[in-house]
């Protein structure tokens, strides 16, 4: 049998980490927000500032909840709706008009959102198993047991998996850690419990 040894829920200018109210900040806007909580965390990663913001929003929860990780081989599944649209609308602003076109690189370069999942594996150096799924909602029927086939075939130690909305200003994170050993066992009620945030927030 296999656990969720911690998860992290983000939204709302508050993060809560396996039930607890872990940062709260006073301004929920989310670049405001992001900054704060990069910066109480003590990370030097100066990389950091130059990602949109679906990478900062994932890297921020997968800080959190990798803080005691000691292995590298941890798979990385992540899904959300949305895709990179947020990234893929400014990148927009700056084709659109051809007196004005000036493509940018830096923004380009997050135009996909499974670019969240190299940045996470750069920063933790892992070299398992990743996917980026886009869907309507979160596929537990899917998900679960890919992730458990992972951890049980020896392709990965751990899984981070979860869910991610980032579109005009409204962020949350949803993400669960699988493992051999935990609190909440793996299964699909509590699975759905963390994503649709019905454990504490």
């Amino acid at each position: 049998m296999l656990y969720i040894s911690h998860y992290i829920q983000i939204q709302k200018g508050k993060v809560y980490k396996d039930g607890a109210l872990y940062f709260e900040d006073s301004n929920s806007e989310f670049k405001t927000f992001a900054k704060n909580l990069y910066q109480s965390l003590e990370v030097q990663y100066p990389k950091f500032y130059k990602m949109d913001n679906l990478c900062k929003l994932a890297f921020l929860a997968s800080e959190i909840i990798l803080a005691d990780n000691t292995t590298l081989d941890v798979a990385l599944i992540f899904s959300n709706k949305e895709g990179s649209f947020d990234t893929d609308i400014q990148h927009q602003q700056h084709i659109q008009h051809p007196d004005e076109f000036y493509p940018s690189p830096a923004i380009f370069v997050y135009t996909l959102p499974n670019i969240c999942l190299g940045e996470i594996s750069i920063r933790h150096n892992f070299q398992s198993e990743s996917a980026f799924l886009i869907a309507e909602h979160y596929q537990t029927e899917y998900i679960r047991p890919y992730t458990d086939f992972l951890i049980r075939s020896g392709k990965a130690q751990k899984a981070l998996c979860g869910w991610l909305k980032m579109i005009h200003g409204n962020y949350e994170a949803n993400l669960y850690l699988v493992e051999s050993a935990g609190g909440l066992v793996h299964n699909k009620n509590n699975i759905e419990n963390i994503i649709n945030n019905n454990l504490n927030i």
